[in-house]
């Protein structure tokens, strides 16, 4: 069995015993065959494969010729989210979507908690990260992004949990918020270009809903030109659509380290691959090209910049005021 980081550098066994309680890989596979044998019924080896995100883990295991994956999470102020996305996911499935579907436990649970873990189960989708080299995979992502939006614009909203689901900010208020927070990667051109072009932005966006919350390469798997799997509603949150179709253009090639930018035609591959689906209102195509700048400026890191956000951001810049 293998343990690892999905981001930090930290020692992932110190990691397994400080923050979850195990004291070593054996202990833990131990915890994970036993678990889904007493809430799923389901007969496990030890896992493959152990990796750790902040309070999460995730082990890959195998019932037979099937692969699973349990996920679990120690932090408890999560517990509701978790909760909430698995019976979002469970949905999508249900409407035929390429999603992560739930295996329902032998309680019809779709996520269960106990002894201070909250723990789902998922079928392993087979397929490779998202390739933004790929034209065809990137406007199929577009595409499957509509597809996903149109399906969660029909979730019903009665009782569910607020604390995560609250309406945001109106759009302007957030980027001049950012704006007047003096961040020390934004130039006074782009601090005034920005302001412009907020300025020309329609009020009249469609009302919010909810929206995935992490569209990117790390979490949508594909074969071929066609999108097998989109993984993680764990974010998911209620937003406009053209917020999220934005920050999914600019971060779409993000994997798990070194997050580098992508061109500007793969934006729009992306963005065209959604409209062959859903079109764009007026005031979402005034929308787009500010928060694409927006995005871009927010990504620049201070300091060193080995990945070039801050020529990416430098680009978009330079097109607004080509226009």
């Amino acid at each position: 069995m293998t343990i690892e980081m999905l981001w930090a550098q930290d020692d992932p066994t110190e990691v397994l015993r400080d923050r979850f309680g195990f004291a070593n890989a054996e202990a833990v596979g131990d915890w994970a065959t036993s678990t889904v044998e007493r809430h799923w019924g389901l007969r496990v080896g030890s896992p493959e494969r152990v990796v750790i995100s902040d309070s999460n883990a995730l082990a890959w295991l195998r019932s037979g010729d099937e692969r699973l994956l349990l996920k679990w999470s120690v932090a408890p102020d999560r517990f509701d989210r978790l909760a909430f996305a698995a019976t979002v996911t469970a949905s999508l499935g249900a409407l035929g979507l390429p999603v992560s579907t739930p295996v329902p436990t032998l309680a019809d649970e779709v996520q269960v908690t106990s002894d201070r873990v909250s723990m789902g189960l998922q079928r392993v989708i087979e397929g490779s990260h998202l390739n933004v080299e790929d034209p065809d995979q990137v406007r199929a992502a577009g595409a499957m992004l509509a597809r996903l939006h149109d399906a969660l614009h029909e979730h019903p909203l009665r009782n569910s949990p607020s604390e995560f689901l609250s309406v945001p900010a109106p759009l302007t208020e957030q980027i001049a918020g950012w704006v007047s927070s003096n961040p020390s990667t934004l130039s006074p051109d782009a601090r005034d270009v920005l302001g412009r072009m907020l300025k020309q932005a329609s009020a009249n966006l469609p009302s919010v809903q909810i929206v995935q919350g992490d569209y990117r390469a790390a979490n949508i798997l594909c074969v071929g030109s066609a999108v097998v799997g989109v993984l993680d509603f764990e974010e998911l949150r209620l937003d406009h659509r053209i917020v999220e179709l934005a920050r999914s253009a600019v971060m779409l090639g993000t994997l798990f380290r070194d997050w580098g930018p992508v061109s500007a035609s793969v934006r729009q591959q992306f963005l065209d691959g959604y409209q062959t689906v859903q079109a764009l209102t007026d005031a979402e195509r005034q929308w787009w090209p500010v928060l694409v700048l927006w995005y871009s400026l927010a990504l620049v890191p201070p300091g060193d910049d080995p990945m070039g956000w801050g020529q990416a951001a430098i680009d978009v810049l330079d097109e607004q005021t080509a226009r």
